[in-house]
């Protein structure tokens, strides 16, 4: 599908209008899981497919946004915004909208068409693609743009506030600041990054297990309220501990006895996650792909079994994957509880690679998976309009 195109004509169509149109990518995260809301240390990657929004202005004060994956249509009025969402698809977009005008943009109205390459509830981070895409969609129907970080910041209070999930930055992040080729190591405290080259010679294969999950629930708050209780019950013992960033391995064990056993558990993870991650850019910088891969592997482990977002569906592609030939590493990726693995791939081997992990995972489970082989792509652009630029 030549998705600019086809929803440029789409919109017409519906709506009378030439529109302009927007793209934000989904994101796979290399390593790094549950510790940017801990302030830590990802690595993220924005990948080749994306959510597309078209928009054009309208003379009233009504958002009209309709949905092309859930074939509905729904009115949001800027001057009557709820102040939290509902739990509906379009939570992300009049999110978006009042954080845009709580921010001080003055907003009109417009009609939203959105269309979407990512499987929602597969942790590609499609919501945080429909924010960013949304947000540069509303800005332009204003003929405003944004800086990338701060934009990223406005589209992760809409999902904290507005949405009602606590993420971090790392999905937001990833959507708006993605370069072609690269994964992106961030510090989520200083929002400092650096792009890392992907060698030319893999690929990043991404396997949907087809288990649902939804970020937005009990389970993924939980995790974020345990690292909390863990940061201060050791900021009492260890000086200058805002969040697990600030927190050691050396700390975390000298003062294990003071934490409650699931909440150290917790901790480990996400401290122990620091440090893989930052090794883990170390090996990418040397070409060492077998230790890259040998840390996404103690990065699941770490995920399966101290923090406990994994689910035997993730487990069991990972240890398919982890037998295959031309494989380097494989993990979970995302919230968890269901979702996608990502597998770093020697390129030549993905033809087989992914039809004997579909294979195998079909056997195993009953489930026929959804396999994506990806590239590392631009971030959030426009691609369709008066003045499409990135």
């Amino acid at each position: 599908m030549n998705y600019p195109a086809e929803l440029q004509q789409k919109f017409q169509v519906a709506f009378g209008e030439q529109p302009r149109i927007f793209c934000a990518p989904g994101r796979v995260n290399l390593i790094g899981e549950h510790t940017d809301y801990n302030d830590g240390f990802v690595m993220p990657a924005a990948i080749d497919l994306s959510i597309y929004v078209a928009i054009a202005p309208r003379d009233d004060r009504l958002l009209g946004i309709f949905s092309e994956s859930f074939n509905e249509a729904i009115e949001f009025n800027l001057d009557r915004p709820a102040p939290h969402g509902s739990g509906h698809w379009s939570d992300y977009v009049c999110g978006v909208a009042v954080e845009l005008m709580q921010a001080g943009y003055k907003l009109r109205g417009a009609n939203l068409s959105i269309s979407s390459q990512l499987p929602a509830g597969a942790g590609l981070s499609s919501s945080a693609a429909v924010e960013v895409a949304a947000a540069l969609a509303l800005l332009s129907v204003i003929d405003t743009t944004m800086d990338r970080v701060q934009l990223a910041k406005l589209c992760q209070r809409a999902e904290n506030e507005y949405v009602g999930a606590r993420v971090g930055i790392m999905d937001q992040f990833a959507s708006a600041n993605g370069r072609m080729g690269h994964a992106l190591l961030l510090d989520c405290r200083s929002l400092d990054f650096r792009w890392l080259p992907l060698p030319a010679n893999v690929r990043l294969v991404i396997a949907n297990t087809m288990v649902k999950h939804s970020i937005a629930n009990g389970e993924y708050n939980a995790r974020r309220a345990e690292c909390e209780a863990a940061a201060r019950l050791l900021a009492r013992r260890v000086a200058g501990v805002r969040a697990l960033r600030d927190v050691t391995m050396a700390d975390l064990e000298r003062y294990r006895r003071d934490l409650p056993e699931t909440v150290y558990h917790r901790a480990r993870h996400v401290v122990s996650e620091n440090e893989r991650v930052l090794r883990a850019a170390e090996a990418l910088h040397q070409g060492d792909l077998s230790a890259f891969g040998k840390l996404m592997r103690r990065s699941h482990l770490s995920l399966r079994d101290d923090y406990e977002v994994s689910c035997e569906e993730l487990d069991v592609m990972v240890e398919i994957a982890e037998k295959l030939p031309g494989g380097y590493g494989a993990r979970m990726t995302g919230g968890g509880f269901g979702g996608c693995t990502v597998n770093l791939v020697e390129a030549a081997a993905v033809p087989a690679f992914t039809e004997e992990l579909a294979t195998r995972y079909e056997q195993a489970t009953g489930r026929t998976p959804q396999i994506y082989i990806c590239a590392a792509a631009d971030g959030a652009q426009e691609v369709q309009g008066d003045a499409a630029q990135r």
